[in-house]
């Protein structure tokens, strides 16, 4: 019977591996990432992750928070009546401020680089709108084919409408003066 690949190689100790220090951080509870910085503050190392959301009020089960009725499951199941304990919200800042955080406008952050700005206005500029002729242009380093070229110029008159319409109004002038 053939060996199994690998095993008769030998493998290498590393010696500059510090092992304990490995299986301690390996055995260590790590505390939990947390990205929003209104519960990073409010957060309480001692306490588990369910006792610390139930205090600022945030689900720690989405599927327990919002339940999907019987009835659209198809099962009709009458209730008691009894609806379930409440629980004390001790941090309701928290969620205020997640609220407030998240009504806020968001900021446009559309913008192009320099490079392509000034490519497309240089192809407009001695091209006009002929994508095939600025597809053989020496300074489309890219190859872009005229499809490409049309889809960036595009996008130039969708994230920057004034400054195109200004750039098309300076060259009329020049336009009339060559003929």
């Amino acid at each position: 019977m053939p060996k199994a690949k690998g095993k008769g190689r030998r493998h290498k100790y590393s010696y500059n591996l510090n092992r304990k220090r490995l299986y301690r951080s390996a055995r260590r509870r790590a505390a939990p990432r947390i990205a929003c910085s209104h519960i990073r503050h409010a957060w309480d190392p001692h306490k588990s992750v369910a006792q610390n959301l139930a205090e600022m009020g945030l689900a720690e089960d989405p599927n327990k928070a919002v339940p999907i009725p019987k009835k659209l499951l198809g099962m009709e199941v009458e209730s008691d009546g009894q609806q379930p304990g409440k629980k004390i919200v001790r941090k309701p800042y928290v969620v205020n401020e997640m609220e407030l955080e998240a009504s806020l406008p968001e900021k446009k952050s559309n913008t192009l680089s320099r490079d392509l700005i000034d490519y497309v206005k240089y192809m407009i500029q001695n091209h006009g709108e002929n994508y095939k002729e600025m597809a053989r242009d020496e300074k489309n380093y890219y190859q872009d084919t005229p499809k490409q070229i049309k889809r960036k110029i595009n996008v130039y008159k969708n994230f920057y409408p004034e400054e195109y319409k200004d750039f098309i109004a300076s060259l009329k002038p020049e336009k009339m003066e060559v003929q």
